[in-house]
């Protein structure tokens, strides 16, 4: 395993990370717990969780995936070994059971959804504190054309930082993140913290994949020129890049059978776009999942990308694609089909 600076700190974080969105759902407590004791022994150093996971969210459900890492945390004694990530949730009228549904990204919401992830996790801090998503109407989770409030509402980010910053010097976090943000909401972070002296964003959580490089058109270069690592997420898209869901192979118990919310990547230019990828890695002599994965890696403003698995056999032929780094030819010839068919499943 090898290890990459994460932004402007001080932190090594491994190029693969554990994603534990299935835990609580479709991952048991015991299974959760070894698929944490694979990933360390894989060398991995950085989990990452949410305070809505697992996903999909359910009241009944919600939290169970920390509270299964918390147990680990609490029986194996390796808090010390991992870098801990987590992430609060954003405006949630859909999610009415977590703060009645008004969350939001004040200081008294931020230091209440800290204060239940603490106590879910079993531990003291959390090393990168994140917002799941915007506090803000704007596109996110594949949603396109951006469509401006008609009584705009301004946007509370240095109100937000300075919440986050409080949380910081308080000793309960120790460096902030954003996910599914754009790129004017980075920048704005980056200008206010810089501005009001308050606590700079370190890393950003976006999805990106060979069907979605839609990160590469604007944050790319914020990411790379102020140093903003990116902890990608589905690197695999939803399994599709595995090649799982090829012909007739789809297996009835796979997440995106099971759950109709994962369409992200179910479309008619994606199915095209991923059967050309398949037919390249078989022409190169790659797994698909491996190829998939080893492109995220050959971004050097990715700080790490983010794998999850519903058994132990995935999540190690998964952890294998660091063995697999992409020759020239092969990143080439993946550009070429990216020009042809670009961004299918944003």
């Amino acid at each position: 395993m090898k290890y990459r600076q994460l932004g402007q700190t001080d932190l090594r974080v491994s190029e693969l990370a554990l994603g534990t969105m299935t835990f609580g759902e479709q991952n048991t407590e015991s299974e959760s717990h070894r698929q944490l004791d694979i990933a360390l022994e894989a060398g991995l150093n950085l989990i990452d969780t949410a305070e809505m996971y697992p996903v999909p969210p359910t009241a009944d459900t919600c939290g169970l995936s920390e509270t299964h890492i918390g147990t680990w945390l609490n029986c194996s004694g390796h808090r010390d070994k991992i870098i801990l990530a987590t992430k609060a949730a954003g405006p949630g009228v859909h999610l009415p059971y977590i703060r009645r549904g008004e969350s939001k990204h004040s200081t008294d919401h931020l230091s209440a959804a800290l204060h239940g992830s603490l106590q879910r996790l079993q531990t003291d801090f959390i090393d990168i504190y994140q917002l799941h998503w915007p506090d803000r109407p704007t596109n996110t989770f594949g949603q396109l054309g951006y469509k401006p409030a008609q009584t705009e509402i301004p946007p509370h980010i240095e109100a937000t930082l300075r919440g986050l910053d409080s949380l910081i010097t308080a000793g309960k976090v120790r460096y902030i993140g954003l996910s599914n943000e754009t790129p004017w909401g980075l920048m704005s972070f980056i200008h206010l913290a810089e501005h009001c002296g308050l606590a700079r964003v370190v890393a950003i959580q976006n999805p990106y994949n060979l069907l979605n490089r839609a990160f590469e058109v604007g944050l790319a270069e914020i990411a790379d020129r102020e140093r903003v690592g990116l902890l990608a997420y589905s690197p695999l898209g939803f399994g599709t890049l595995t090649g799982k869901y090829a012909g007739n192979s789809s297996p009835v118990s796979a997440r995106i059978n099971r759950y109709n919310r994962f369409v992200r990547y179910n479309t008619e230019r994606g199915a095209v776009a991923t059967s050309h990828y398949l037919e390249l890695a078989r022409q190169f002599g790659f797994d698909p999942a491996h190829m998939a994965i080893s492109f995220i890696l050959s971004r050097r403003y990715v700080a790490s990308a983010l794998i999850g698995a519903t058994n132990e056999t995935q999540l190690r032929h998964n952890l294998a694609s660091i063995e697999f780094p992409l020759p020239k030819e092969l990143l080439k010839a993946i550009d070429k089909i990216h020009a042809e068919i670009p961004n299918p499943c944003p």
